[in-house]
């Protein structure tokens, strides 16, 4: 454990070095290690519209949205942004809406919002079927004209992720998607580094800075507009079932896209999601 400690370190430091390298500028950057969530850098969203059929609430808690330190923080140093679902039948939202799932959401949404450059974060995640986290970048206007880049997405199989974009014309069961599978023993639940290169012609997916999806300006106008000219603000959230996990596990009973399982995992208070830091940093002009 120590070891992998060492190394992702080291890829945070290697990630550093290249910008240095690269004459580049850090446009943001969260540790996460205050005793509570920086409200200056970020905004808690409380569900109103739910969209895709997820099944939880989103609420502004200290349940669902904490800082974890020490062990607690499950192998982060500086301690660790935690995100968790619980299981709370019979919730309403001001909208008069029950759901029996509630989690957390944030995003710099006019806080903190860039063009090009490289968007990172360090993160690890329980697994199970309906599990839905995501890191994702989103602009401002309509959706999908705003367009939408999501560095990491996993729906409960720990064994990949997946990158993908939105856009007019591209967007929901998007073709401009690709599942990076990991190697025999690793896996989401341990540490990982995802990140995109944004430039005016091309998004570059990594994971742990090896090159796992490349998408061109060409191969996105071949459906619609090129939507990633424009600021876009991150996002970190975590939410439960719904269309894309319910798309890929065909699980109907007892939530939709979310199993029995999963469920029982939630109860026990161990759907987390942790983010040891995000990094944004842009190429000098």
């Amino acid at each position: 454990m120590k070891l992998y400690y060492l190394l992702s370190a080291g890829l945070l430091m290697a990630l550093h070095a290249n910008a240095q390298q690269t004459k580049t500028d850090t446009v943001f950057f969260e540790d996460f290690n205050e005793q509570n969530l920086d409200r200056s850098k970020w905004n808690v969203e409380i569900t109103g519209h739910t969209v895709n059929d997820e099944q939880q609430a989103y609420v502004d808690s200290t349940a669902t949205i904490y800082m974890a330190k020490g062990k607690d923080a499950d192998g982060a140093v500086n301690g660790a942004l935690v995100l968790k679902a619980l299981y709370k039948p019979g919730f309403t939202s001001k909208e008069q809406k029950k759901y029996d799932f509630i989690s957390g959401r944030i995003n710099t949404r006019s806080k903190m919002e860039f063009t090009y450059g490289t968007a990172s974060a360090r993160m690890k995640m329980a697994s199970g079927a309906g599990l839905w986290p995501a890191f994702w970048a989103l602009g401002n206007g309509k959706w999908p004209d705003c367009g939408e880049i999501d560095m990491m997405e996993t729906v409960g199989d720990s064994s990949w992720v997946s990158h993908a974009l939105h856009g007019p014309n591209y967007f929901g069961n998007t073709p401009l998607a690709y599942r990076a599978h990991f190697a025999s023993g690793i896996d989401v639940t341990q540490w990982h580094i995802y990140s995109v290169d944004w430039s005016p012609t091309s998004l570059i997916f990594k994971v742990d800075g090896k090159v796992t999806y490349t998408v061109t300006k060409p191969m996105v106008e071949k459906y619609g507009r090129w939507a990633f000219d424009n600021k876009k603000f991150i996002i970190l959230n975590f939410a439960l079932g719904g269309g894309y996990p319910g798309g890929y596990n065909k699980i109907t009973k007892p939530y939709y896209g979310i199993s029995e399982n999963t469920v029982n995992k939630i109860k026990a208070g161990e759907a987390k999601v942790f983010v040891d830091w995000v990094l944004v940093t842009k190429t000098k002009e």
